[in-house]
């Protein structure tokens, strides 16, 4: 309960500091990636706490009905199960949300602000990567749903393919599914599939980020960030700090 009241007052300074800043920048301040950050976790935050007593008081009518009927009734969990599981999803996008916006805050390690600095070098680059790639995906999805619908469990909907094209992808599927199902479709569309997303997009992607990586890389060595300085000082300080306290 401490850490939950904790938490409610940080959200409420950031939203007096958003509201700050939407003054200062006004329409520009939607121009910023950043903003959406923080707008998702003001949003997930207070969505959760609206889930949260939602949750409490259908508890409750639950412990009140099975108390009233000492469990002699049919009780309908369904209700309650959806509940809980839409407060975890949105516990998931705060917890994904807040790990975003503290890697600003860690902007000012080296080896941090060097892989911001890279992703956003290769931003247009990764753009156009990921168009591609949402294409050729969705092209195999449409092969593998059509073809193995009635012949795969893993292929019975297109959520369940999708999962099954991304294992096939990490090289944890085994691939014997495929080939009883049909003994020449299946291990061509698994061959194509290979070739075509694994050895041909995944060695793409990572040629986009390694020549990123090089010119960030080169650039750094020439032009000294003073944000590093600025760290490597707090850093110090922090450290003489705890010497001081001991």
């Amino acid at each position: 309960m401490i850490c939950g009241i904790l938490y409610l007052l940080l959200i409420i300074y950031l939203i007096i500091e958003q509201v700050q800043i939407f003054v200062q920048l006004k329409l520009k301040y939607f121009r910023q990636f950043w903003s959406y950050i923080d707008i998702g976790i003001i949003v997930c935050s207070w969505t959760t706490v609206g889930i949260f007593i939602w949750r409490y008081q259908e508890s409750n009518r639950l412990d009140n009905l099975f108390q009233q009927t000492n469990g002699f009734v049919y009780v309908n969990l369904e209700k309650a199960a959806y509940i809980n599981d839409l407060l975890y999803y949105l516990f998931g996008f705060c917890c994904f949300f807040g790990l975003i916006k503290c890697i600003r805050f860690s902007r000012y390690n080296r080896r941090t602000l060097l892989f911001t600095q890279t992703i956003q070098h290769a931003a247009k680059d990764l753009l156009a990567f990921a168009m591609m790639f949402s294409i050729v995906f969705l092209s195999f999805l449409s092969l593998f749903y059509l073809l193995f619908v009635s012949e795969l469990l893993t292929c019975s909907t297109v959520l369940q393919t999708s999962q099954m094209l991304l294992q096939i992808a990490s090289m944890k599927y085994n691939v014997h599914q495929l080939t009883n199902a049909s003994p020449f479709l299946g291990p061509f569309c698994f061959s194509l599939f290979i070739i075509v997303v694994v050895f041909i997009f995944l060695n793409m992607f990572v040629s986009i980020i390694m020549d990123s990586f090089r010119f960030v890389r080169d650039y750094g060595q020439h032009h000294r960030n003073e944000d590093q300085e600025i760290f490597t000082f707090i850093c110090s300080r922090f450290r003489r700090w705890i010497c001081m306290c001991e």
